[in-house]
């Protein structure tokens, strides 16, 4: 499906075909470097810096016009923060026109993500990450693909999140973190 040049100005994209697939059971690919073969087709990490001292520390969310966030137009772009308490999953949610940029800025989070894209060459795969304060990285998830997460650390977990697009509650879909379609084991890993 294509969008005209005035929509794609305007931050519009495609309207995306969801189905969610039959997975396989697990966690996926476990993705440990931001150039990882494994990714989901159009999601990108960025490793993010942080610079602490004795009075705490200080992170750059984003800058507007680049990073993983060039195509975000600033008259469309909501930046929000989600707080979750240990051990909490809020899992799963798509968005057929909507970007996300997640930089998890406090605790360690096992982030989840499926392709629900039909279309997509990597339709069905899914992706495991684990980001935080240990791995401080910012990911780029695009439209179509379901994500969500596990707060892992011993302390709540602070979530920052850039859209590309206003809150708008038509755009999102919701599945339930156990659906047996995508089968996700958000049991622990390592014993």
């Amino acid at each position: 499906m294509s969008i005209s040049a005035a929509e794609r100005s305007a931050g519009l994209q495609p309207k995306i075909e969801i189905t969610v697939p039959k997975c396989l059971e697990g966690i996926g690919s476990i993705i440990l470097k931001p150039d990882s073969p494994d990714l989901i087709q159009g999601v990108c990490v960025q490793p993010f810096s942080v610079w602490p001292d004795d009075r705490g520390y200080f992170l750059e969310v984003a800058r507007l016009g680049s990073g993983l966030v060039a195509g975000f137009l600033a008259e469309h772009t909501q930046i929000s923060a989600a707080l979750s308490y240990p051990g909490a999953i809020k899992a799963f949610h798509y968005h057929r026109e909507q970007s996300d940029c997640w930089v998890p800025a406090k605790g360690m989070f096992q982030v989840a993500l499926v392709d629900l894209r039909k279309e997509s060459i990597t339709f069905g795969s899914k992706n495991t990450f684990y980001v935080g304060s240990l791995r401080p990285w910012q990911l780029l998830i695009p439209p179509g693909v379901g994500h969500g997460y596990k707060v892992l650390s011993q302390e709540p977990g602070v979530l920052i999140y850039l859209t590309s697009r206003h809150y708008n509650p038509a755009d999102e879909g919701r599945i339930s973190y156990d659906d047996p379609g995508i089968g996700y084991d958000w049991e622990l890993q390592h014993k």
